[in-house]
């Protein structure tokens, strides 16, 4: 790690997680290389290796911030709102779902490999980054359900979490794609993120009353 203060260590690894962010809205994961991370940083390239080992680390910070962004919308709402109804609570957490395009982007295509690239150190990191959303829907389901029992409210996670990574391969589909089903033969029907993960959540908490 090099010297410096915490604060200078935060911002060259916050500038390198930017840099890979942007690279991100139009290549491919597997197109990026740090190199190509590291050219869009105001350091020199090889400074990358004192803050990440592997390009999968980078992005799984990356999805870490997704995940943090996520929980402090669910915080932020249980501070506004003192009571929700069923439906309103499926509607904001949907919205929530429905701001966040890139952390369903990279659970739905990229965290096996991020994953198994990554040192435990940066791993663990991550965990902890995403038991901070599980924990704020958890959060979410005592304040505007409380009636639901802690059993139903772990059902509701297992239930919630699996679909989630289905959300952005269903519902941003290429024109490829879109072209290979209707050869196929199958009858496709375009649905929002919001859309779908609405129906999901009211129709789950609903039958968890």
């Amino acid at each position: 790690m090099p010297k410096g203060s915490a604060e200078l260590t935060k911002a060259r690894k916050d500038e390198i997680i930017a840099a890979c962010r942007k690279l991100y809205e139009t290549m491919g994961f597997k197109e990026i290389t740090l190199k190509e991370i590291g050219a869009l940083t105001s350091f020199t390239r090889t400074s990358i290796y004192n803050y990440f080992e592997t390009k999968e680390e980078i992005f799984l910070a990356l999805f870490g911030q997704e995940y943090e962004s996520f929980a402090a919308d669910l915080d932020g709402l249980c501070e506004r709102e003192e009571t929700l109804s069923l439906d309103a609570l499926s509607s904001e957490l949907a919205h929530a779902l429905e701001r966040r395009p890139l952390m369903l982007k990279l659970l739905s295509m990229n965290l096996y490999d991020m994953e198994a690239n990554s040192r435990m150190e940066r791993l663990v990191e991550f965990k902890k980054s995403y038991k901070k959303s599980l924990d704020a829907v958890d959060r979410c389901l005592q304040q505007f359900v409380p009636a639901l029992a802690v059993e139903k409210r772990k059902f509701f996670l297992y239930a919630f979490l699996p679909f989630v990574f289905g959300l952005y391969p269903y519902t941003v589909v290429t024109d490829k794609q879109r072209e290979a089903m209707q050869e196929a033969g199958i009858h496709y029907v375009y649905m929002s993120t919001y859309d779908m993960a609405y129906t999901f959540i009211r129709t789950l908490l609903g039958g968890l009353q």
